[in-house]
């Protein structure tokens, strides 16, 4: 099975040993970040440094001056790489190596947009705004978002890309020091926490026959047994109709579908538009369409008649990847299974193995492996030695 590592340009600019290391795991790809969201890593094996503080979301390579010229929502340049052009730099080197490169870029998720423009961020119906979380009902974050994934996607030697956060972000969001467990959510919960009352969101959901005032009250009552601690956590599209009323959500849900559906095409189109023939475009996907976040929740037959395949979270037990690659079963495409590999990370090496024949047996065709540049050196050889059996 086909298998891909994921890969920062920190990883490897600046080390001459890595793409090499990255090789010898007995992968055939890396999907290498060109545009990133703010985040704190470990370099655990880099000659000259042991943290990367990515301070805000940026691109990883040198953006076009002439594309974004005189634009209010434009990428941000990185500066904790010394390199020019940090991409380029490490695509060379790993190609070098011998191994396939596809960019990976992230999309709705920059804190630092939502907090030079707050007025492009979602907004919650208690009147919170997400500043991580870019609104993509908005046509200006929209456009926004089409022209980088062309511009991130389609870096000089990549022979695909995988886009993360290609539709919807919400409450979630992993920031580095988030209060927020005090209160258990669950999925329901969460769903009703990142609808956007913005005011494209609300023209939207009027196009829904609902008043965008009455709905904001409505998911206010419906959040106050949660507020309150009673009962387990909903979970699931039937824990938000309960909380919601079925009619309700279900209108909320065409509203955002349709939103994220009309992104992501645009988005695709944009892409292969300016990509060569052959060129590859997966997205990081869910097939619960209600979620929100890095995995954007998918209907799997109209995501598959878009992109080329999808990247599905199957970190986790049986019944997780069951839940996960179930409702693509049967259906043309890739649909690789992505396995977190860093044990501090909640990953797990040592069945790595088992877990992709598992994933295989229902339906995955490629592994993603999270992440080569942030595991331990016990860890990738547990990869290692997993590949050697697996022919990865």
């Amino acid at each position: 099975m086909r298998t891909s590592a994921f890969l920062y340009p920190w990883d490897v600019v600046g080390d001459p040993g890595a793409a090499a290391r990255v090789a010898e795991l007995g992968v055939a790809q890396v999907t290498l970040a060109a545009a990133y969201h703010s985040t704190r890593a470990l370099t655990p094996r880099h000659p000259a440094r042991r943290i990367v503080t990515a301070e805000h979301a940026a691109v990883l390579y040198p953006p076009d001056a002439g594309r974004w010229a005189g634009r209010r929502l434009r990428p941000y340049e990185q500066s904790w790489v010394d390199s020019g052009d940090a991409y380029a730099e490490a695509a060379e080197a790993l190609a070098g190596a011998g191994l396939d490169v596809h960019s990976w870029v992230v999309l709705a998720h920059n804190s630092r947009l939502g907090a030079e423009h707050p007025d492009t961020s979602v907004v919650n119906a208690y009147g919170d705004r997400y500043p991580w979380a870019p609104c993509i009902a908005q046509p200006e974050v929209r456009t926004y978002l089409v022209d980088l994934a062309a511009e991130a996607a389609v870096r000089g030697g990549a022979g695909g890309t995988e886009l993360e956060s290609c539709g919807w972000y919400g409450f979630a969001h992993l920031h580095a020091h988030d209060k927020i467990a005090g209160v258990g959510l669950g999925d329901a919960a969460q769903y009703l926490m990142s609808l956007c009352f913005c005011a494209a969101c609300r023209a939207g959901y009027g196009g829904q026959g609902l008043d965008p005032e009455e709905l904001g009250r409505a998911v206010r009552r419906a959040l106050e047994p949660v507020w309150a601690g009673a009962g387990a956590p909903e979970a699931g599209w039937d824990g938000v109709e309960k909380l919601l009323g079925a009619d309700l959500a279900a209108a909320t849900l065409r509203w955002r579908t349709e939103v994220a559906r009309g992104l992501q095409e645009s988005v695709v189109a944009a892409v292969r538009a300016v990509a060569a023939p052959g060129f590859q475009v997966l997205l990081h996907a869910d097939p619960a369409p209600y979620r929100s976040g890095a995995n954007v929740g998918v209907d799997a037959e109209h995501i598959l008649s878009v992109a080329d395949g999808v990247v599905l979270p199957c970190t986790g037990g049986d019944a997780a990847r069951e839940a996960v690659l179930g409702p693509f079963a049967g259906r043309a495409g890739v649909l690789a299974a992505n396995l977190t590999v860093v044990r501090g990370m909640g990953g797990s090496p040592g069945t790595l193995e088992r877990d992709a024949a598992h994933a295989a047996s229902l339906g995955a065709n490629q592994l993603r492996l999270y992440h080569a540049g942030l595991a331990s050196d016990p860890d990738l050889r547990t990869v290692a030695e997993a590949l050697s059996r697996l022919g990865g």
